[in-house]
């Protein structure tokens, strides 16, 4: 191994070697920087079972050779600290890479999609959504609670309390069971478990993430999953199956908002206060408090002004539509409707919305990437074929496909795979080869072309009106933005009473008290619905609701002024006993509920571990919290130019994507797979390096 190996280096090529070596077989393969959201480091090596991402030993090349799959040779470098020698292939140019373009132009597509982006981009980023309180906090409260919970405020000692009952709370939960502790209090907003779930019951809500790797603990639940791609509601049921099944519901407070937390150094507890007068003390807490859980609303001109129904489609208003999950929207018959985005709530509803209301007006700033969906249900047979760990082989499959490496086969086989085995098509014919990240970024790129040519193709094939299919083709990067997945999405707008309105990246102009202005037309409506989605880029503290106060009184927003710090994504300095989950500096994937899961599994052992060894505190020094800024300003070098040239949205903080904020700003550059080996590897070391015990 190279002595310039960092040590995050290290630890990744050391779990790498361990894994194959128990594995029996490993295949060389490319990781691109560019060919997802979630992967950067710049190859893998992919064992028969575990699969571990490598950050590359030169800056300058990539190594891609069948040599490597020798297992004798990985064999003779475990424990000497050596890389797997072999021949380096031959050189490939990039006009060898360039010689294999399908039909279309890369420099006008280029050129395209900068003036797409370049339309859309504003300056007050972030700052064009209304923060949710006040007069706006109609827009968040619980529509489906079917009575009040009344309680007596609390005033006592837990030993953990989890602020959040979506699946990251109750995957902590799981886990700290399974580790011994009783004392576990969920407190969360909502009237029952189930997180986003529990929120988003719009009609045709459904997972993009095919429910069999989605769903954790599907083989300890004994639960198999009615289709590929479940909907919102089998997902929510599931959710209160997991809380039963690890007694969660005991002891937890729901319709309950937390309203601060506050570390009593003398005690050596959190003070978490509520909005229903508690204040409860907490050895732990855990903030699970959701990846994508705080609504936005547009900053328009006039939204105050409009007479008359509105709400977010995280909060749908049955009562005013009626018709339920499924659609028979019968209240919105006769009704004139509008909503405002296209993201993947409205792709999933506008079906429903358009079946049901007399006029639908889909007004839209960008077009999503709608591929195909083909759901099915579950086969029996298929069932009955499944081994012991057949979720676990599973999921690390498709985890590793949607991160740019490479498997024997696509288990999954879906609109999220389906770039990687396109992938192939622009890579280099010789069984070795080296290649330039300059020259792995332009495979990427014409093979991701290739794709979205796909996909605008489709609209071409689905909707009539040509004026409004050409509005509908996304122009940008797959993986710019979220891709949806749905099949009749695109068919709604061939039926007579829908009508998208396409602002050409510029958004809706204003409202009126009757309707959505557009350039100098008025459209009205009776209903008017935002599917505008949730906050990103914001502080921690606004999208979670309330503030953290370490020791010296320091809040957590202060102490993250200039973008998050953490170690490992888990613990911040002078925030002793307080441990994150979500999207801070961790593994990103389109998987949400893995990289929940491991967390939820990482946070369960240091607590386990700090209880064992008869310590009160557990804290990040500030050697391991620093080394691990500077690891993650190491990595974020492989995505930054990458999703500075797309189009605006959450995944780039709505184009800025220098202020450290956002979705992909918080990830780890090194992709999830290498950040679990990291953290796994950290685990078994059992040394707790980089923790301060007391």
């Amino acid at each position: 191994m190279p002595a310039a190996y960092t040590r995050y280096e290290r630890v990744v090529w050391r779990a790498f070697v361990s894994e194959v070596v128990r594995g029996g077989r490993v295949i060389a393969a490319m990781r691109l920087a560019t060919a997802a959201p979630s992967s950067s480091a710049l190859f893998v090596l992919v064992g028969a079972e575990d699969v571990v991402a490598v950050a590359a030993h030169d800056r300058h090349s990539l190594r891609l050779t069948s040599a490597w799959g020798r297992l004798s040779q990985l064999r003779s470098s475990v424990g000497h600290g050596r890389e797997p020698s072999g021949p380096r292939g031959v050189d490939v140019m990039s006009r060898d890479i360039e010689a294999r373009r399908p039909g279309f132009d890369p420099d006008a597509l280029r050129e395209k999609y900068r003036a797409e982006r370049d339309k859309r981009l504003r300056a007050d980023g972030n700052d064009q959504y209304i923060n949710v309180v006040g007069q706006y906090e109609r827009f968040v409260r619980d529509p489906f609670a079917t009575s009040e919970i009344n309680r007596a405020p609390l005033h006592d000692d837990v030993d953990v309390v989890i602020v959040g009952g979506g699946f990251g709370g109750l995957l902590a939960g799981a886990h700290l069971r399974r580790a011994g502790v009783e004392g576990i209090r969920i407190v969360e907003q909502g009237s029952d478990f189930g997180g986003t779930w529990y929120w988003n019951r719009y009609p045709g809500a459904q997972c993009d993430i095919e429910s069999y790797v989605y769903m954790p603990l599907l083989e300890e639940m004994g639960y198999m999953p009615k289709e590929k791609y479940s909907f919102g509601d089998e997902i929510l049921e599931y959710t209160q199956r997991l809380a039963s099944s690890f007694d969660l519901y005991r002891d937890v407070c729901f319709q309950t908002g937390v309203t601060g937390n506050r570390w009593d150094d003398e005690a050596h507890r959190w003070i978490i206060t509520t909005n229903r007068g508690d204040e409860m003390r907490a050895r732990f807490v855990v903030l699970s408090t959701g990846v994508l859980n705080r609504p936005k609303l547009p900053a328009l001109e006039g939204i105050d002004d409009f007479n008359g129904h509105s709400f977010h489609t995280s909060r749908w208003d049955y009562a005013y539509t009626g018709g339920g999950p499924n659609g028979d929207l019968t209240g919105l018959r006769g009704k004139r409707v509008g909503i405002i985005g296209t993201g993947a709530s409205a792709i999933q509803s506008v079906p429903h919305l358009a079946a049901s209301a007399k006029r639908l007006y889909v007004f839209q700033r960008t077009p999503s990437s709608v591929d195909v969906r083909g759901n099915r249900p579950t086969d029996p047979s298929w069932v009955k074929s499944l081994g012991p760990g057949w979720q676990e082989e599973r999921i690390t499959n498709f985890n590793v496909l949607v991160g740019g490496g490479h498997q024997d086969v696509d288990l999954v086989n879906d609109g999220w795979t389906d770039i990687i085995s396109r992938l192939a098509t622009f890579m280099p014919r010789q069984g070795g080869a080296d290649i330039s990240p300059e020259q792995a970024a332009l495979a990427a790129e014409l093979a991701d072309f290739e794709k979205m040519e796909s996909i605008r193709a489709r609209v071409d094939a689905t909707v009539d009106n040509k004026q409004t299919a050409e509005a509908l083709k996304p122009y940008y990067r797959q993986f710019c933005k979220r891709p949806c997945f749905h099949d009749e999405y695109l068919p709604a707008y061939n039926l007579p009473n829908v009508t998208l309105i396409d602002t050409a990246g510029k958004g809706v102009t204003r409202i009126t008290n009757t309707g959505v202005v557009v350039g100098d037309e008025t459209y009205e409506v009776d209903c008017l619905i935002y599917a505008s989605g949730f906050e990103v880029g914001t502080s921690w503290a606004r999208r979670s609701g309330f503030e953290s106060i370490g020791r010296d009184g320091i809040t957590l927003t202060d102490r993250w002024a200039d973008g998050p710090r953490t170690f490992h994504g888990f613990l911040s300095r002078g925030f002793p006993n307080c441990f994150l989950m979500g999207l801070t500096q961790t593994g990103l994937t389109p998987n949400f509920t893995l990289m929940l899961h491991e967390q939820a599994k990482h946070i369960a052992y240091v607590i386990e571990q700090t209880n064992r060894r008869g310590c009160t505190t557990v804290e990040t020094s500030r050697r391991a919290e620093d080394d691990w800024q500077a690891e993650m300003r190491r990595m974020a070098m492989f995505t930054k130019d990458f999703f500075e040239a797309c189009t605006p949205g959450y995944y780039n903080n709505e184009g800025h994507v220098s202020d450290h904020t956002g979705l992909i700003a918080s990830a780890y550059g090194g992709g999830s797979e290498a950040f679990f080996a990291i953290i796994r590897a950290w685990r078994d070391a059992g040394s707790l390096d980089g923790l301060e015990l007391a």
